[in-house]
C-alpha cells in the first residue's frame, strides 16, 4: 500500500532525487518547497511552518507514513538557523501527531558532515532551548563578527543533537516512531554549485572534508540512505547520525570516536 511521504525541499538536490525513488517505488510524496511542489512554503519562519505543515498534514489525510526533511542553504547568513534548525524543528514537531496515526512513522532529517566542525556554541545553546529570536540575535553577531560561514556547522551540529534527544522522547520513541540524520559529506548539487566554481573555496573544501572512498557524492547517493531509514524495514534505528561521506568523518575524528 502506498505510503504518505512528506519531503521538504524536494524540488532540487537531495529532495529531488528522494522524490523521484519513493515515487519509483510506489510511495505518494508530498513535496514542500518555496515553490512548485504540493505545498508552496517558507519554512524560515514559524507562520510558514506552520501553515506548511497544515497544509502537508491535510494532503495526507491526516496520516503522515514519514517524513523527510532536506530543506536548507548554504548562504552565509541567519537563514542558515531559522531554515537549517528552526525550519526542519518546528516543522518536524507541528506533525508529529499526523505520524503518530500512522502505523510504521518514519523521521530523516538531512543534516552534514559540517556539523562535526567548530561552532558558535551561543547559537547551538538557543536552538537547543527552542528559542528562535536569542539564537538569531547570536546568528546576526557572527554576521556582523565576519562568522556567518559559522552559522551552517553550528545549524547542523544543533540538529544532530536535537534528533539524538527527541529520538527517545516521549511521545517520539513511544509512538513508535524512529528520528534519524543522515550526514552527508560534500555532494554535487545546485546549492555547492558555487563552491566548485571557485578554486580556493574547492581547495579549502577539499581538506575541510577529505572523502578517500569513491570521492564526492550524488544526490543520489544520500537519497538511497535516506529511504532506507524512511522506509518500513527499519524498526529500530534510532538517534543515529549516519555519515554519508567517503569517509570523511572517520578520517577527520579518527577510529577514537564512534
Amino acid at each position: 500500500m502506498p505510503r504518505n511521504v512528506v519531503v521538504t525541499g524536494s524540488g532540487s538536490g537531495i529532495g529531488a532525487a528522494l522524490t523521484a525513488a519513493l515515487r519509483a517505488r510506489g510511495d505518494r510524496v508530498i513535496g514542500v518547497d518555496l515553490r512548485g511542489g504540493e505545498v508552496d512554503a517558507d519554512l524560515s519562519t514559524p507562520e510558514g511552518r506552520a501553515t506548511a505543515a497544515a497544509a502537508a498534514q491535510e494532503e495526507a489525510g491526516g496520516v503522515v507514513d514519514a517524513v523527510v526533511t532536506c530543506a536548507g542553504t548554504s548562504v552565509p547568513g541567519t537563514a542558515m538557523v531559522t531554515v537549517n534548525y528552526f525550519g526542519t524543528t518546528g516543522f518536524l514537531t507541528a506533525l508529529r501527531p499526523a505520524l503518530a496515526a500512522a502505523d510504521r512513522p518514519r523521521v530523516v532529517a538531512i543534516g552534514s558532515i559540517s556539523g562535526t566542525q567548530p561552532v558558535d556554541a551561543d547559537v547551538v545553546a538557543a536552538c537547543l532551548a527552542d528559542d528562535e529570536t536569542t539564537a538569531l540575535t547570536h546568528a546576526e553577531r557572527a554576521v556582523t563578527e565576519g562568522r556567518a560561514r559559522q552559522l551552517y556547522p553550528s545549524s547542523k551540529a544543533a540538529l544532530a543533537q536535537w534528533a539524538r534527544r527527541t529520538a527517545v522522547a516521549e511521545g517520539w520513541a513511544s509512538a513508535g516512531i524512529p528520528v534519524n540524520v543522515v550526514a552527508p559529506g560534500i555532494v554535487l548539487t545546485p546549492m555547492s554549485a558555487a563552491l566548485f566554481d571557485d578554486p580556493e573555496m574547492k581547495k579549502v573544501m577539499d581538506a575541510a572534508v577529505p572523502m578517500p572512498l569513491n570521492g564526492y557524492l550524488r544526490p543520489e547517493d544520500v537519497a538511497a540512505a535516506a529511504l532506507f531509514l524512511a522506509s518500513e524495514e527499519n524498526s529500530h534505528i534510532t538517534g543515529q547520525v549516519v555519515y554519508i561521506d567517503g569517509g570523511a568523518e572517520a578520517t577527520l575524528r579518527g577510529p577514537g570516536h564512534f
